[in-house]
C-alpha cells in the first residue's frame, strides 16, 4: 500500500511539473529602480519568449521545470528556474562593460567590449531621445502649412475683389472621381452636419481621422471620414488635460475627447500615470500625467501618416523645342498593389500614391525573348489612343531574358528586417515573416541566407547559412518579435558589411530590406538615406525594397532606397502578392540582367508635332545623362518586362494641350526630310551587371498605325485608370467605364488572373 501511494504521488507531482502555467512578473533596473521596456524573456534553450511592455511587465506561459533567461542591453543577464511560484520579478545589474556590436548569432550573443559611457548615461541619452521623439511628434503644424496640399477636400480662398480679407476654409469632402462623398466635420468635439465656414486664423490645427477610427467612434456619420478642427478658443481648457500615447503614438491633446471615447470593445490595455511618473516616464508633455492605451489592432492613428514623392505630371512637349526624351527604366511595382489595398480597404487614394508607370509595370505582356547577344528584346507599337482620337498612343517594350532558378547563380542573400514597435500589425511583422518563408522554400543548396534586424539597435540573427538548411533559416524568421524605435541606417549599413564580408564574386550579393520605412533614430531623411546607399552601392552588392503595412508607410523613403541602390521596390499587401514576388517573379526579383538601362527617344518633327511622355515622372533624366555612364538609372531583372507609353500629337492636329510659342530670334530650326517614313528613333543603353562600361541599342519605328493589340489595350486601360486616379488634365473627361472596356477587349490569356483582378479593382472603386 505505502508503494502505490508512493508512486501515485510521483506520478502526480511529474504531471504538475510537465503542466505549462503563466508566469508574470516586473523588469526593473538596479540603478534606479526604475522599469525597463523592451527587455527579453526567453526560456533557456528554447526559442520560446516574451518582452516586456512600457511598464516593464511580461507574461508567458511555460513549464515549472523551464529556466527563464531575463537581459536587456547595457545589462547583465539573469537566470531564474521557474519551480512553484507564479511571479517572478526581476532586477537587472548594470554591465559596465558597454558592447560596440551586438552580434547575435543562432540564438545566443557575441561580445565586443570597450570603454564607453556606463549604462546608466546610455539609459539617460536614450530616455532625453525618447522625450524628444514624443513631443516632435505631438507638434502641431501651422494651419496654413496644413491646408495647403495636406488634407483632403479642404480650399483656403480669400473673398472675391477683397484684397485685404481673411481667407476662409470651405470643406468640400474627400476627393473622388465623382466627387459625391462628404466627411463629418467636428469643430472642438461638436460633430456638424453642414460645412461650417471658418476663420483661417481662428484655426489651430487641423487633423483626419478615417477608416475604422472614423466609424468605430462617430458610427455610420463618420463612413466618409472625420476632419477634425481645433480653434484657438478651444484651447484654453486643454491645460490641464493628460498626454495620451495609444499604439505607440501621442495625441494632441485637441484630440483627446477622441481617445476617451473609444470603445471599450476596442482597446486591449489601458495604464495610468500620475504626474510625477509621467514626466520622469515620457518628459514634459506629459507633466500632467499621462493614459498608455493599446488597441487590439495595434495602429490607431487620428492622422495618415503615409508618406509619397510628389508627382508632377508630364506635359506635352513640342518636338520642335525639346527633340529628345531621356529617362530610366522603372521595374518597381509597388504603386499598383499599394493602390489596390487602398481601394479593397476603402481608403481615399492619394493622387501621389499613383505612379502610372508602376501600376503599368505590374502586368506581364507577350513580347519576344531575347536571341541575341543583348539581354533583352525591344518591342514598338503604334495605334490611336483609345481616350483621345486626335492623338497616336505609342508603346516601347522590353523583355529581359529568362533564366531558369537552377541557372542562376549562387545568391549570397542578407534579409535586413525591420522589428521596431511600428511593425507589429499583422499587415507588417507576421505577413513578413510568412512571405520570407514562401522565398525560403527556393533556395538552393548553393545559396546562402543570412538575417539582420533592427529596432532601437541593429544585431544579426542569422549567420550565413545554406538554402540546404531551411528549417533553420525559418525557425530564426519565427523567433522575430517586434518592439523599440526604428535604427534604419544602423541596418543597412550592419547588413552591408555583412554581404560584403561573403560577398560571391559572379554571384547575386543582395540585401533585401523589409519594412514600412518609417526610420526614426540616426540617418532618416530621404536624403541622408539616399547618400548612405550611393556609398554602399559601390560595393557591388544590390539591394531590394519590399514595403510593408499601411498608416505609416514611408514609400518616398523606400523607392529613394531602392532606386540609389541598383534594386527594385515592392508592396505587400497580402500573401498573394508576396507569391507573385517571391515564387513567379523570383529571378526578376533577385537576379539582375543589366543595370543603369536608360531610354532616349527622338520623335520626327516631320510627323509628329508633340509628346508626352505617360508616368516616370520621377525617372526622367537630363538628355546629356544618355551618354554619361557615372549616371545611375534603374536596373532590369530576369524575365522582367518593362512597358513605356507615350502620347504625341501628329503634325497639323490643332490641340488645346499646345499652347502657341513665340518666335526664335537667334535659332533657326530646319526640319530634315530624309526620313519621311520614320515616326521615332529609339535608342538603349545598359550595363552588365558587373562592368561599368555601357553598350547602345538603337531600333528605328516607322510611321505606321496598326489595330492595337491586346497588350497595348491593356496597357492603356491601366494608364488611363492611372491618369482618373491623379486627376490627370490629359484624360478627355473620358469614364471609367472606358478603362472596364479596354481592360476587357485587352484580357488576353490571363493565366494568374492578374488582369481580370484589375478589372474587379476598377469596378470596385467605380461601386466606392
Amino acid at each position: 500500500m505505502k508503494l502505490f501511494f508512493k508512486t501515485f504521488f510521483v506520478l502526480i507531482s511529474m504531471q504538475m511539473f510537465s503542466q505549462e502555467k503563466l508566469i508574470t512578473g516586473v523588469i526593473t533596473s538596479s540603478a534606479d529602480g526604475m522599469p525597463i521596456a523592451g527587455a527579453s524573456i526567453i526560456v533557456k534553450g528554447q526559442t520560446k519568449g516574451a518582452v516586456t511592455n512600457f511598464d516593464g511587465k511580461y507574461k508567458i506561459k511555460v513549464k515549472e521545470k523551464d529556466v527563464l533567461v531575463f537581459s536587456f542591453l547595457g545589462y547583465t543577464s539573469k537566470q531564474v528556474t521557474v519551480g512553484a511560484i507564479n511571479v517572478i520579478n526581476v532586477v537587472l545589474n548594470e554591465d559596465l562593460s558597454a558592447l560596440e556590436e551586438v552580434v547575435v548569432i543562432g540564438y545566443c550573443t557575441q561580445n565586443k567590449s570597450y570603454s564607453k559611457p556606463s549604462a546608466a548615461q546610455i539609459k539617460r541619452k536614450t530616455q532625453r531621445a525618447y522625450h524628444s521623439q514624443l513631443a516632435s511628434k505631438i507638434k502641431s503644424e501651422s494651419t496654413v502649412k496644413t491646408l495647403q496640399g495636406k488634407v483632403a477636400g479642404l480650399n483656403v480662398v480669400k473673398s472675391k475683389g477683397i484684397s485685404n480679407a481673411n481667407s476662409k476654409i470651405l470643406i468640400r469632402g474627400y476627393n473622388s472621381l465623382k466627387g459625391k462623398n462628404k466627411p463629418l466635420y467636428v469643430v472642438d468635439g461638436v460633430p456638424y452636419n453642414s460645412d461650417p465656414q471658418l476663420n483661417v486664423n481662428n484655426i489651430k490645427s487641423i487633423d483626419i481621422l478615417k477608416d475604422n477610427a472614423s466609424t468605430a467612434i462617430y458610427g455610420n456619420r463618420g463612413v466618409n471620414g472625420v476632419i477634425l478642427i481645433s480653434t484657438k478658443k478651444g484651447k484654453s481648457n486643454l491645460e490641464n488635460e493628460p498626454l495620451y500615447i495609444v499604439d505607440g503614438a501621442p495625441i494632441k491633446k485637441e484630440n483627446n475627447y477622441i481617445i476617451k471615447n473609444l470603445p471599450e470593445s476596442d482597446v486591449d490595455s489601458r495604464n495610468s500615470y500620475n504626474k510625477g511618473e509621467a514626466k520622469k516616464k515620457f518628459g514634459k508633455i506629459a507633466k500632467n500625467g499621462c493614459v498608455v492605451i493599446t488597441t487590439h489592432q495595434g495602429n490607431f492613428r487620428i492622422k495618415n501618416n503615409e508618406s509619397y514623392a510628389v508627382i508632377d505630371e508630364n506635359n506635352f512637349e513640342r518636338t520642335t523645342l525639346s527633340p529628345l526624351s531621356t529617362f530610366s527604366i522603372d521595374v518597381d511595382k509597388a504603386s499598383y498593389s499599394n493602390v489596390r489595398r487602398m481601394i479593397n480597404s476603402g481608403v481615399a487614394v492619394n493622387p501621389d500614391a499613383v505612379k502610372t508607370e508602376e501600376m503599368i509595370n505590374y502586368f506581364d505582356y507577350k513580347y519576344p525573348q531575347p536571341t541575341g547577344k543583348h539581354p533583352f528584346s525591344i518591342h514598338t507599337e503604334v495605334a490611336k489612343t483609345p481616350w483621345n482620337l486626335d492623338t497616336k498612343i505609342v508603346k516601347i517594350g522590353l523583355q529581359g531574358k529568362t533564366y531558369n532558378n537552377e541557372a542562376l547563380p549562387a545568391s549570397n542573400l542578407t534579409f535586413l528586417i525591420d522589428v521596431s514597435g511600428s511593425m507589429s500589425s499583422q499587415n507588417k511583422l507576421p505577413l513578413l515573416k510568412q512571405a520570407f518563408k514562401l522565398l525560403v522554400n527556393q533556395l538552393r543548396e548553393k545559396d546562402k541566407v543570412s538575417i539582420v534586424v533592427y529596432a532601437g539597435a541593429a544585431g544579426v540573427v542569422l549567420k550565413p547559412t545554406s538554402g540546404k538548411h531551411k528549417e533553420e533559416i525559418i525557425k530564426a524568421l519565427d523567433y522575430l518579435n517586434s518592439g523599440g524605435s526604428t535604427a534604419g541606417g544602423q541596418g543597412i549599413k550592419l547588413a552591408y558589411k555583412l554581404a560584403e564580408k561573403h560577398f560571391v564574386k559572379g554571384g547575386n550579393n543582395r540585401v533585401i530590406l523589409a519594412t514600412d520605412g518609417d526610420f526614426n533614430v540616426g540617418a532618416s531623411s530621404d536624403k541622408a538615406m539616399s547618400k548612405l546607399i550611393e556609398e554602399k552601392r559601390k560595393s557591388g552588392v544590390f539591394l531590394s525594397v519590399l514595403g510593408f503595412g499601411y498608416g505609416n508607410y514611408k514609400d518616398s523613403k523606400l523607392e529613394t532606397l531602392a532606386d540609389k541602390g541598383n534594386g527594385n521596390h515592392a508592396f505587400i499587401d497580402n500573401m498573394q502578392e508576396a507569391q507573385k514576388v517571391f515564387g513567379k517573379e523570383f529571378g526578376g526579383t533577385l537576379f539582375t540582367i543589366a543595370k543603369d538601362v536608360k531610354i532616349q527617344v527622338e520623335f520626327n518633327p516631320t510627323k509628329v508635332q508633340a509628346y508626352r511622355l505617360i508616368g516616370y515622372e520621377n525617372r526622367i533624366l537630363e538628355d546629356e545623362d544618355f551618354i554619361d555612364d557615372t549616371k545611375d538609372a534603374g536596373e532590369l531583372g530576369s524575365g522582367h518586362t518593362v512597358t513605356a507609353l507615350y502620347e504625341v500629337i501628329p503634325v497639323g492636329i490643332k490641340s488645346n494641350y499646345l499652347k502657341k510659342v513665340s518666335s526664335l530670334k537667334y535659332t533657326k530650326s530646319e526640319r530634315i526630310s530624309n526620313y519621311t517614313d520614320e515616326l521615332f528613333t529609339v535608342k538603349f543603353r545598359y550595363k552588365h551587371p558587373d562592368e561599368n562600361k555601357s553598350i547602345e541599342m538603337i531600333h528605328v519605328q516607322k510611321d505606321e498605325i496598326n489595330e492595337a493589340s491586346q497588350d497595348l489595350k491593356f496597357a492603356a486601360a491601366v494608364a488611363l485608370f492611372g491618369m482618373q486616379l491623379r486627376q490627370s488634365k490629359y484624360t478627355n473627361n473620358t469614364t471609367v467605364n472606358k478603362v472596364v472596356q479596354l481592360a476587357t477587349s485587352g484580357k488576353g490569356d490571363d493565366t494568374d488572373g492578374y488582369r481580370s483582378e484589375f478589372k474587379r479593382l476598377v469596378l470596385s472603386y467605380q461601386n466606392l
